[in-house]
């Protein structure tokens, strides 16, 4: 099938989640990357954002003509409107609004939204089946609940920060707001349940409260039982997966790395044979991983001794011919270049407003008959204010006067 006729197959589509329509009152990261999950699946979503400035996330590290490139991806599909969530007038608004909506996406300090008198209690009176996705630094209640919250805290509460780097230097953080998208996730996951319940059993809507740290917390693997029954605390280890041998970084004879995850049984031995270390893959001891682990050291080194000998392409196609799973590490030049990535449609092709071309990245997960996409990128401040009031009765007057008060 031709380009044309794929994308007009895909326009034809009815999406996942279309009919769905989500308010979101949030900004930044975590509240807005849910919420731009939904839109990239069909769901209609009203960002709402204040008239002066917007999203912060509008003006966030690399600028195209003053707008950010990352906002024209996360807040692709999206309706901004703007309106002084501060104001009675514009807190009428969402109240219509959120009247009309399945989902509504908030990401501030806890309390704040009931200050304005638009929190869960008050929305969820004049909409009974309403859903609301709350997400912030550390719950809705509890001790810390009224703490400013960001990714880079919560991951240190959560403990990703403390094993992440290495024992002789300070803990380092993940490259990206890691905190954020995992609460976002896990945000949407809450959502879809929340409204298969709905669809299912009927009945009144309900709140989602995500808190970042929780959200970090949830991926940390077996961190908690071991402490809670051995004592034990998980160190940093650098580039290793500590307890699973062998699987580390190995530098290669051209200065570049490599990843290699030899740590099942069966793909050891073939490790060990592919490298030359035929009396390694026939050790008993070393059949299974505990062996494997009371001989990390050796392992690593030998390993390490092989890739040192090659220039990375070798090792690759060596290892790759052995079915022993192994990487290079990848920078956004290497990713934009990938033959997968772009078989798999992650890297895609759109016009910014002034016509410059720009690549972003492709959606996940690949749907087979509801598949998500772009029909948009982040919209500019207010674009779709006049539409979306209109639609609840505002008049052309009325938003005349918000406008002049500076309120929309």
């Amino acid at each position: 099938m031709d380009q044309m006729a794929q994308e007009s197959k895909q326009d034809q589509q009815v999406q996942a989640l279309a009919g769905v329509k989500v308010l979101e009152l949030g900004s930044l990261i975590a509240g807005p990357y849910a919420s731009a999950l939904l839109a990239q699946f069909g769901a209609d979503v009203i960002k709402v954002e204040a008239p002066k400035g917007g999203d912060p996330l509008r003006n966030w590290r690399k600028l195209h003509e003053g707008t950010s490139l990352w906002w024209y991806a996360q807040s692709r599909n999206k309706k901004s409107v703007t309106l002084d969530l501060k104001s009675p007038e514009a807190q009428e608004i969402i109240r219509k609004l959120a009247a009309e909506a399945d989902v509504v996406i908030e990401n501030f300090r806890p309390g704040t939204l009931e200050k304005w008198g638009i929190g869960w209690e008050q929305l969820s009176e004049v909409n009974p089946k309403l859903i609301m996705l709350r997400v912030s630094g550390y719950g809705q209640t509890g001790p810390y609940s009224q703490r400013p919250g960001f990714a880079a805290i919560a991951e240190c509460m959560g403990g990703l920060r403390y094993v992440t780097g290495y024992q002789d230097r300070a803990p380092v953080r993940v490259g990206v707001s890691l905190g954020d998208t995992l609460a976002s996730l896990y945000g949407v996951v809450g959502v879809l349940m929340a409204l298969h319940h709905l669809k299912a059993n009927g009945g009144k809507g309900q709140f989602i409260d995500v808190a970042l740290s929780e959200a970090v917390l949830a991926v940390m693997e077996s961190l908690i039982p071991e402490y809670a029954m051995t004592g034990h605390i998980r160190e940093r280890s650098g580039a290793a997966l500590p307890g699973i041998v062998p699987s580390n970084t190995y530098l290669c004879g051209d200065g570049r790395y490599v990843v290699i995850a030899g740590n099942g049984d069966g793909i050891f031995k073939r490790l060990m044979n592919a490298i030359g270390r035929d009396d390694l893959a026939a050790d008993p001891e070393l059949e299974h991983n505990e062996g494997r682990v009371r001989h990390t050291e050796m392992l690593d080194n030998a390993i390490g001794e092989w890739a040192g000998r090659h220039d990375l392409e070798t090792i690759l196609s060596t290892l790759d011919g052995a079915s022993v799973p192994c990487g290079r590490i990848y920078t956004a030049e290497d990713i934009c270049n990938d033959a997968h990535f772009r078989a798999r449609e992650m890297i895609q092709n759109f016009q910014l407003p002034d016509g410059q071309p720009i690549e972003l990245p492709g959606i996940v997960p690949k749907l087979s008959a509801t598949p998500g996409k772009t029909n948009w990128l982040g919209p500019k401040l207010g674009q779709h204010t006049k539409e979306v009031l209109e639609s609840i009765g505002v008049t052309p007057e009325q938003l005349q006067k918000l406008r002049q008060a500076g309120l929309a």
